[in-house]
């Protein structure tokens, strides 16, 4: 069973960085695409980055050039480096497998983006 933490989060001003941690508590290497999500309020939860277990990434066009996903099998991580951030980042931020699994969702890490 995998539990997934997510760390890191805070606040941030404009044009500021964060770098997002993913805790797996077991192997994530049998999963093949993991990826991070956020949810800002009042909105749906959207996918933001994914990583194949190759490390063959994508990401939504918003954060394109701007967020950089990684893993570490053997680590049982995914990270995510936001740089350049924007307000309308501001939202919380979960790691999952991707397509995600309903048991994986975690607390998430508040992102807040403001001057």
């Amino acid at each position: 069973q995998v539990q997934l933490v997510e760390s890191g989060g805070g606040l941030v001003q404009p044009g500021g960085s964060l770098r997002l941690s993913c805790a797996a508590s077991g192997s994530i290497f049998n999963i093949y695409v993991m990826g991070w999500y956020r949810q800002a309020p009042g909105k749906q939860r959207e996918w933001v980055a994914t990583i194949t277990r190759g490390g063959s990434t994508n990401y939504v066009d918003s954060v394109k050039g701007r967020f950089t996903i990684s893993r570490d099998n053997a680590q049982n991580t995914v990270s995510l480096q936001m740089n350049s951030l924007k307000p309308e980042d501001t939202a919380a931020y979960f790691c999952n497998a991707y397509p995600p699994t309903p048991r994986y969702w975690g607390q998430g890490t508040q992102v807040t983006v403001s001057s």
